[in-house]
């Protein structure tokens, strides 16, 4: 018996008739390796199939959020999840780029904007806490015995205290703007010395203002998780004007067709259903909870 490879005839083994020591270890390498490739590929597969990025901000990262929610999804589901913590603003600009299958940030107004440009298709509040002022525990300006968060503004104004800004278009710099215009002020109108933008994350910004002895505004997680306090301390809080909203944002399927939807969807929907939020209920530091879950649908 005969076949025909590369145009030659080579005979090919009769029924019973046994095969070579070198043929044998042909075959079982060449099996070998079959098995091999065939077993990695699923896996190839399974890993980009398996795989979201979230856009984040730096808040949730800081605080360990990700690292105390995540394992417990991935186990569950096989999907991993890559997060890429910048500023909320930052992250809006990624997302709408399609460099992303998931946001989540904190700036309702931008959130909003984000899903009427086309570039999201659903958004939903995820969990909350609120915004602080910190400073120097000598506190120059005497911000705890403000009456409020404009009347805390307005004596770092009037003793021209230092002051941190972030400057990065990020939710709680987003926020500290909103509040200062609430006081029809600017940066801009400021007075130029004490005021000062270090474009740069929250916890660079503690950073700098521990160094500097200025009072910044943070959102209370990641103050919490900061380890470098020094003597700077909480010097204004408890204003309803501080709240701080998280928002879980899904992209757009026709502005991003690439996108992973699919493994995006799960996670939103672990995240919003009563095991994720309690999950995410469960997060302290040093005996405090760092994000209280509010999980809504609309």
């Amino acid at each position: 018996m005969t076949s025909v490879r590369s145009g030659v005839a080579t005979p090919l083994k009769r029924a019973g008739e046994v095969m070579r020591a070198g043929e044998v270890m042909r075959v079982g390498v060449l099996a070998a390796i079959t098995a091999v490739i065939s077993a990695m590929l699923p896996v190839a597969v399974a890993w980009a199939d398996d795989a979201i990025i979230v856009q984040s901000t730096t808040s949730t990262q800081n605080a360990g959020f990700y690292r105390h929610v995540t394992p417990a999804f991935t186990a569950e589901t096989g999907i991993t999840v890559k997060v890429v913590a910048v500023g909320t603003g930052q992250a809006l600009k990624n997302a709408s780029r399609c460099d992303g299958d998931l946001l989540i940030v904190h700036s309702r107004a931008a959130e909003d904007a984000f899903i009427a440009a086309g570039y999201g298709s659903a958004r939903h509040d995820l969990m909350y806490n609120d915004f602080i002022i910190v400073g120097p525990q000598t506190d120059p300006a005497d911000l705890r015995n403000a009456g409020d968060v404009q009347d805390a503004l307005r004596r770092i104004v009037r003793r021209k205290s230092n002051f941190a800004s972030r400057g990065d278009d990020s939710g709680t710099h987003k926020k500290e703007l909103a509040l200062w215009q609430m006081l029809d002020l600017s940066p801009e109108a400021l007075p130029s010395g004490w005021y000062r933008e270090t474009g740069s994350g929250m916890g660079a910004t503690l950073n700098f203002a521990v160094q500097s002895d200025s009072y910044t505004i943070t959102d209370r997680a990641t103050w919490l998780a900061f380890a470098n306090k020094f003597r700077h301390r909480i010097l204004f809080e408890g204003d309803p004007d501080l709240f701080n909203q998280y928002g879980i944002v899904t992209i757009d399927q026709a502005h991003c067709p690439s996108a992973n939807h699919a493994a995006a969807a799960r996670f939103t929907d672990w995240l919003l259903a009563p095991d994720g939020q309690e999950l995410i209920g469960t997060l302290q530091r040093r005996g405090e909870q760092l994000f209280v879950p509010n999980a809504s649908r609309r």
